[in-house]
């Protein structure tokens, strides 16, 4: 174990600082409901974008980027499409300033603005919202738990600590503890200082990991070009382009790696950069999941700042956390041997970050990457929390228990709903096989059911409650049963079908009831003002109001989402060519965003408005 007394007394001000930060602004998230959920959706939207990306820098998630930085290279930045990662520039664009004009606490709620609060299907729609939004959120709690526990392990090996505790535990249970405790601390900041403290939190925790990140870097470039030394890597490892095959052959360097590739599932990279192309569009069509980031976007002050702090994500987020990606990844492939990653024909590659990180950093920096890397899975842990938290006592507990609770109430039973929410993430994570097969169930299966019911809801008049709930429900349920019937298939590969079942079953709840209520989509339209198939909708309020002006921007929409997306690579990729000193390709990537730049300054921030 390489943590000195400096390191750890690092990590353990900002755990006290945390605590600190819950107890001080406890007052101020029980003025009401609106101020615990939303932080009284008063806080600047710089502010809500640096707690967004730091929610969304997460331990789990960086253990797997780095893994396939290591294995897939440049080519690494197309795979978290998955997600997708360019679902940000849709929001950015025009997502979040629909989804703020509602002015809602949750998403379940929003839906009360798109179908009313009365008629057929609108309470199954309501509660199918509810039970997706706490299934995914249950996930991310699972996911975030495994994670932190692989992570701390390496850290803090279990025989140095054994002696010091009075009771014995299975090995393969320690990763489990270690989550546990760092989770407590978690859970008490979030739970009293609700968006308050989770913001603040995570504001602290982005200064810190934006230092250690760079520090990451620098010292990764220093290995690397110091000593005038060359990467042992299989020959397009440096280049993000692709064919049909990924061929990338790691059989004389480190053959594990193939044998990584090839239960990725990943070798036909034409085919599946295309699944995640064509699934990430419709899911970015839908809008944001139930979860950190839908609360985040309903906390800004105004839908302009809501566009502002969807744009402000990727900015903030990509070149910091990329830098400590490649960084890590080239301290790894120069000192791939000593990193013990496993026997060989086990190498676990998501052990490359916290193995890299305990022997190659320095006293103090190493303190502050695992202050960044520990608060990463606290924001994360406590943005998701606080989510679960908004659905159960906003869309069940007021909805369906006590309607007039009293603002004490609503305070305690959000407490007591954190408490309960975590002990079940928790559990959850002790079912959990390993990172990977956590994330490819989320955002293949559960999200791929979520998309169709979600996209619809947008763009199509007609779509009713409905629809939403057995497109909804149909989605699910084939999510939940699809791991099984496709047990050695990668669940993006199989989405297609899930969207079709999904799609089918939105189509027939949607003609199997009348249209929602016309003054419900009248007033919808007014206040979102959507593009898409509105036009019954759009005469009949213009017929009311002459001066209505109707939302044409769908072009300009498009060619932005485009452009917003080229840019979003470029800032990916941008840190992997400064700390690889790739001069040219670095050069004309600086070009292209620098010319992004202009032109998304008046064709997107100049036209920003409620």
């Amino acid at each position: 174990m390489k943590i000195t007394l400096l390191d750890a007394s690092i990590v353990f001000l900002y755990l006290v600082t945390m605590v600190v930060i819950g107890w001080v602004l406890r007052k101020r998230a029980r003025k009401n409901k609106e101020s615990y959920l939303l932080g009284g959706k008063s806080l600047p939207w710089y502010m809500l974008g640096l707690s967004d990306a730091s929610d969304m820098f997460d331990i789990s998630g960086t253990m797997w980027m780095v893994a396939l930085c290591f294995v897939y290279g440049m080519k690494s930045i197309w795979i978290p499409w998955l997600w997708p990662v360019f679902n940000q520039v849709f929001m950015m664009m025009f997502i979040s300033k629909w989804v703020r004009r509602s002015n809602a606490s949750t998403g379940a709620e929003w839906l009360v603005t798109r179908f009313g609060s009365s008629g057929k299907g609108v309470k199954s729609s309501h509660n199918v919202v509810v039970a997706f939004a706490l299934l995914s959120c249950f996930g991310f709690l699972a996911y975030g738990f495994v994670g932190l526990g692989k992570f701390i392990e390496i850290f803090v090996p279990w025989e140095v600590v054994q002696p010091h505790i009075p009771f014995a535990i299975a090995h393969e249970y320690v990763p489990h503890l270690y989550g546990i405790i760092f989770t407590l601390f978690a859970m008490f900041y979030s739970i009293l200082g609700g968006m308050h403290s989770i913001v603040l939190g995570d504001v602290i925790k982005y200064v810190i990991m934006t230092i250690a990140c760079v520090s990451i870097a620098i010292i990764a470039m220093l290995r690397l070009h110091n000593t005038g030394t060359t990467l042992a890597v299989p020959a397009g490892w440096t280049n993000p382009f692709f064919n049909w095959q990924l061929d990338l052959n790691w059989s004389n360097l480190v053959p594990d790696a193939n044998k990584k590739i090839t239960a990725d599932g990943f070798g036909l990279f034409g085919f599946f950069f295309m699944m995640m192309l064509f699934k990430g569009i419709f899911a970015s069509l839908a809008g944001p999941a139930p979860n950190y980031d839908m609360q985040k976007v309903l906390s800004t002050r105004s839908p302009k700042e809501a566009s502002k702090m969807s744009g402000f994500v990727s900015i903030i987020l990509l070149p910091v956390r990329y830098s400590m990606i490649i960084g890590l990844t080239v301290l790894a492939l120069l000192y791939y041997k000593q990193l013990n990653l496993g026997p060989a024909g086990e190498t676990d590659f998501e052990k490359i970050l916290p193995a890299a990180i305990n022997n190659f950093l320095p006293v103090g920096i190493l303190g502050l990457v695992l202050t960044g890397l520990l608060g990463a899975f606290m924001g994360t842990f406590s943005g998701t929390l606080n989510a679960a938290q908004a659905y159960i006592v906003n869309d069940i507990y007021l909805k369906y228990v006590d309607p007039n609770a009293s603002t004490k109430k609503v305070i305690t039973a959000n407490y007591l709903v954190g408490i309960v929410v975590v002990a079940i993430g928790v559990t959850l994570g002790f079912f959990a096989k390993d990172v990977n097969s956590v994330l490819q169930w989320i955002v293949g299966a559960l999200y791929g059911g979520y998309i169709a019911a979600n996209m619809l809801k947008w763009y199509w008049w007609r779509f009713n409650a409905n629809g939403f709930f057995w497109g909804m429900a149909s989605g699910i349920v084939a999510a939940l049963v699809f791991p099984y019937l496709f047990a050695n298939t990668l669940p993006l590969y199989s989405w297609p079908l899930l969207f079709l079942i999904s799609l089918a079953g939105c189509f027939i709840g949607t003609f199997m009831a009348p249209p929602s209520d016309e003054t419900v989509l009248k007033q919808f339209y007014k206040t979102v003002k959507p593009w898409g198939f509105w036009k019954p909708i759009q005469v009949k309020v213009m017929a009311e109001d002459p001066a209505f002006v109707p939302n044409k921007n769908f072009k300009t929409d498009m060619f932005n989402v485009a452009l917003g997306i080229i840019g979003q690579c470029c800032l990916t990729i941008l840190p992997m060519y400064i700390v690889l000193w790739l001069k040219l390709p670095l050069l004309i990537t600086v070009a292209i965003l620098l010319v992004i730049i202009v032109v998304l300054k008046r064709t997107w921030w100049d036209k920003l408005d409620n």
